[in-house]
């Protein structure tokens, strides 16, 4: 069999454009650091390469959002400590309020200072965040969530739901609470309050509570205690009930629980004696009630006991307040630190894909290297073969 000079010419041109290729294939891969230059190169590796990044892209997308929420409750938290630090001046102003060595004058001194604390409390109640939200005001953050109503008292007008983030793969955060959480709730284990309303007309004072038995089958309810003077005899009854004589100092049993009272009520007078989540959990009311009998001079002896009572409810309402702060502040503490942990677990996630990533379509420089050599030797040889083939020729010899 001949073999023709053209088919000679064809296979060395193939070769040399075989050998070409593959040379400028290495040197492409060593230019650009990844293995997988087109989809073609390796197309298996290549859809897990996509299928990869699109993992990470979405690992990327959580970390994003656990900086949003964690700018947010790190702001909340800022704000908490103040709240709680008016909570606690408000608390102290009380205190001193409540001495009998002050004169009228005196405790509208306090009451003005208090009047300054109750202010600052709303433009706390109205913070903004850094995109303008309003950081109570859950899902209607677009509105201030406490205005004032005709009487000027406040009142909350936001919505009780909260924004949630997904800052995981099965995990939705809560960003902050609303204003209703925070300032009108106590916590569950708010103890038992006396309120002795603000018409009353007699000298009732209630000094203390005392827990007697915590098992009691009706701990924990609330008791409506009214007065009435029944044939000269002062008594009293409880959500209804029979009528008891009143003694003056008198210790009221009700369920596991006793209430300390002295002074004389009279006929129409009421005291309510609840737990804090059955009673005013309203900070706003407490800082009102408050303003209220500071503000007004009193004069005789019942106006002297009403004052008296209104400060003592007060004082433990600011107390409920305190403790549901910090309760707050802890929950808050508490989502800081769920946000570290799943940065620490998105962070070794993320990792996790590089390195597959790398695994996949990355080059490993020095099998390229080597291959770099290679294909350059073979590319030379079959340049070299082209170049001596070409000169095999009978004209040579005629």
């Amino acid at each position: 069999m001949r073999i023709s000079t053209l088919t000679m010419y064809n296979q060395s041109v193939s070769s040399m454009n075989r050998q070409q290729t593959e040379f400028m294939k290495i040197g492409q891969q060593i230019a650009s650091g990844k293995r997988i230059v087109n989809i073609s190169d390796d197309p298996q590796a290549m859809t897990q390469a996509i299928n990869i990044g699109q993992s990470k892209a979405v690992s990327s997308q959580f970390s994003d959002a656990r900086v949003g929420v964690r700018n947010a409750l790190a702001q909340e938290e800022s704000v908490l400590n103040s709240v709680n630090d008016v909570y606690s001046r408000a608390k102290t102003l009380m205190v001193q309020a409540s001495s009998d060595t002050l004169s009228d004058a005196d405790r509208a001194s306090v009451a003005s200072e208090i009047r300054g604390l109750y202010e600052s409390l709303v433009g706390l109640a109205n913070t903004r965040d850094g995109n303008g939200r309003y950081l109570f005001g859950g899902y209607q953050d677009d509105t201030a969530p406490f205005v004032r109503d005709v009487n000027g008292n406040v009142d909350y007008v936001g919505n009780p739901n909260v924004r949630e983030q997904q800052v995981d793969g099965d995990r939705r955060m809560a960003i902050g609470h609303s204003g209703d959480e925070i300032f009108r709730s106590v916590h569950g284990s708010a103890t038992y309050l006396a309120d002795a309303g603000m018409t009353n007309q007699g000298t009732m004072q209630f000094n203390g509570i005392n827990i007697v038995d915590s098992n009691h089958p009706d701990f924990g309810l609330a008791y409506d205690i009214e007065f009435a003077d029944n044939a000269g005899q002062m008594q009293y009854r409880v959500n209804g009930g029979a009528w008891a004589d009143y003694n003056d100092p008198s210790a009221i049993a009700l369920g596991g629980i006793e209430v300390e009272l002295e002074g004389m009520p009279a006929t129409g007078d009421t005291l309510r004696v609840a737990r804090g989540q059955d009673s005013n959990m309203d900070i706003f009311r407490s800082f009102e009630k408050a303003l209220a009998v500071l503000d007004n001079p009193a004069n005789t002896d019942a106006e002297k006991a009403q004052r008296t009572n209104t400060m003592r409810t007060v004082m433990r309402e600011f107390d409920n307040g305190m403790d549901n702060v910090l309760t707050t502040r802890a929950e808050v503490g508490a989502r800081l630190n769920e946000l570290d942990a799943l940065d620490t677990i998105g962070g070794n996630r993320t990792l996790a894909y590089e390195q597959a990533l790398s695994d996949l379509v990355d080059l490993d420089y020095v099998e390229a290297a080597s291959q770099y050599s290679v294909r350059m030797v073979g590319l030379q040889a079959a340049q070299k073969a082209f170049v001596d083939m070409k000169d095999m020729s009978l004209f040579k010899f005629l």
